[in-house]
C-alpha cells in the first residue's frame, strides 16, 4: 500500500496498488448500515431487500388450469380408448374465480379457463383445440390419439412456492418479477434497506456550472452530471453539493457538509500532486487516507478514504472519462456492498475479437471504450470508439462497453480477442 505521502515517479508508478487489490481492501471495509424500512411492494421496486422474504402460503394455492379446455377424469377416457372416438357429457364451467360446484359425473366433463380450479375428481385437461363439440354443445368428442397424458396440464398446489419456504433472500435487489412474486404472497408491503445517502462534489477554479458564463480558461463542469446518472441507476439519495473552489477553506467546508448529509462521499479532481489539490491533506486531518494511486488508465489519481465516525471517501479523477471508470470499476460496487446487497454482481466478461488496432503501454490495466456487436456468424466483435483520451468524454458516450487490457498488454493488433466488460450489467 502507498503511503499517503508518496510522490509519483513516470507514468508506471510501480508503489501503485493493482485494482484487483485496491478493489479487495474497499469492498472488506463496507459494512452495510442496519436498518430496516418498510414500504409499499410498488415502493419497493429497486431497493435491496432486508431480509428473507417467507412465503405464507403454498403459490399457487389450489389446483389449477393451465390453459384453456376441458377437465375430466383420464381413467374414463382410458376406457374407451378402443373406440373411435372418446365422448364426454359437458356438465358446467370452471372459471377463474369461480370453481365448478358440485361433484363430477363419470363420463363427464367441465369447460376450464386457464388459471380456474380443477374439480376435486377430475384428473387430466385436456386443450380446447383438441376436442369436437356437437351442435349444441353439450358434448365433446376427441380422438383416442389426442387424448393427453394422465395429469396433463394442471397446475399443483405449492408447484411455484411452497409455504415456508424462502422467496427472496436478504440482499437481493428488488426487480419486477420480484414484485410480482411478493405481490402473489399477499404482501402489502416489503422490508427494505435504508437508501444510502451519497454527496458528491467537483473542484477546481477552472469549472463553470451550468446556467453560468464561462470566463477564458474555464470549462464547463460534466462530471457531477455524469455521477448524478451513475448514482442515479443505483437508486441512492444523493446530494450534489455543486463546484468547490480551490481554497483549503472552501474544500474543508464541503467535506463539512457532506459528512453531515451523507454516508459516502464522492469528490472529482483535486487528487492528484499539483501545488491547488489540497483534498488529500483535509482528508488525512478528518479522518485518513488508505491509499492514493491505483495501476489503471484511465484513472490512476484515486483516492480511497475514510471519515472519524466510519463514513467512505471516493476521490475520483478530474478527467471526464476516469470518473466514470473509476466509478464503474470500484465505486460502484462499494455502493453496492453498503446497500446491502449480496451476493454483489459479477462482472460480465465476454471474448471478443477486435476489428480495430489497439494502443497500449504495458505496466497498467487498461479500459478502453468500445462498441460490441455479434459479426454474421454469431461471433462477438468489438470496435474502439476512436481517440481514447481521459478528457474525451464523447468515447464513453459512443461505446457501450469496456475493453479490459491487462498490465502485461502491449499494442494489440487488429484481429487479437480481448476481453470486454458491456456497461450496467447487474444493475
Amino acid at each position: 500500500m502507498t503511503t499517503p505521502h508518496s510522490v509519483f515517479c513516470d507514468d508506471y508508478d510501480p508503489n501503485s496498488l493493482s485494482i484487483a487489490e485496491a478493489s479487495q481492501r474497499i469492498l472488506q471495509a463496507m459494512t452495510p448500515a442496519e436498518g430496516v424500512e418498510w414500504v409499499s411492494v410498488r415502493s419497493s421496486l429497486g431497493r435491496v431487500l432486508a431480509t428473507d422474504l417467507v412465503a405464507p402460503h403454498d403459490v399457487p394455492a389450489h389446483r389449477n388450469s393451465a390453459m384453456d379446455g376441458y377437465a375430466f377424469r383420464w381413467q374414463d377416457c382410458d376406457d374407451q380408448k378402443n373406440t373411435p372416438n372418446i365422448a364426454l357429457k359437458i356438465v358446467g364451467i370452471s372459471a377463474a374465480g369461480h370453481p365448478y360446484q358440485g361433484p363430477l359425473p363419470e363420463r363427464a366433463a367441465v369447460r376450464i379457463m386457464t388459471g380456474a380450479v380443477v374439480p376435486n375428481e377430475a384428473d387430466t385437461v385436456v386443450m380446447q383445440e383438441r376436442i369436437t363439440l356437437d351442435e349444441s354443445k353439450t358434448h365433446l368428442t376427441l380422438s383416442p390419439d389426442a387424448l393427453p397424458a394422465l395429469g396433463a396440464n394442471i397446475r399443483h398446489p405449492g408447484e411455484d412456492l411452497k409455504a415456508q419456504v424462502m422467496a427472496l433472500p436478504a440482499g437481493r435487489l428488488i426487480r419486477p418479477a420480484d414484485v410480482g412474486l411478493a405481490a402473489s404472497l399477499g404482501c402489502a408491503e416489503v422490508p427494505v434497506r435504508p437508501k444510502l445517502r451519497v454527496a458528491f462534489f467537483s473542484t477546481g477554479d477552472e469549472l463553470c456550472s451550468l446556467g453560468h458564463t464561462p470566463q477564458v480558461g474555464q470549462v464547463f463542469d460534466s462530471n457531477r452530471y455524469t455521477l448524478f446518472g451513475m448514482l442515479e441507476q443505483l437508486n441512492v439519495e444523493w446530494h450534489d453539493l455543486g463546484v468547490v473552489k480551490d481554497s483549503p477553506e472552501a474544500l474543508e467546508e464541503a467535506f463539512q457538509r457532506a459528512n453531515q448529509c451523507a454516508d459516502v462521499i464522492i469528490s472529482s479532481g483535486g487528487v492528484s500532486v499539483g501545488d491547488a489539490d489540497f483534498v488529500r491533506g483535509i482528508l488525512d486531518s478528518l479522518g485518513r487516507t488508505v491509499f492514493w494511486k491505483i495501476a489503471i488508465k484511465p484513472g490512476r489519481p484515486f483516492a480511497y478514504g475514510q471519515f472519524t465516525g466510519g463514513k467512505h471517501f471516493f476521490g475520483l479523477p478530474g478527467n471526464p472519462v476516469a470518473v466514470m471508470v473509476t466509478f464503474y470499476q470500484i465505486v460502484r460496487p462499494a455502493i453496492m456492498r453498503l446497500q446491502g446487497r449480496h451476493p454483489l454482481p459479477d462482472a460480465l466478461i465476454l471474448k471478443a475479437q477486435t476489428r480495430t488496432a489497439l494502443k497500449k503501454m504495458p505496466g497498467r490495466f487498461e479500459f478502453q471504450r468500445g462498441v460490441l456487436s455479434m459479426d454474421e456468424n454469431a461471433n462477438w466483435q468489438v470496435n474502439a470508439t476512436g481517440e481514447q483520451g481521459s478528457g474525451m468524454l464523447s468515447s464513453m458516450s459512443l461505446a457501450n462497453c469496456f475493453i479490459r487490457l491487462p498490465e502485461s498488454a502491449g499494442k494489440i493488433e487488429a484481429g487479437s480477442w480481448v476481453e470486454v466488460e458491456p456497461f450496467n450489467y447487474g444493475l
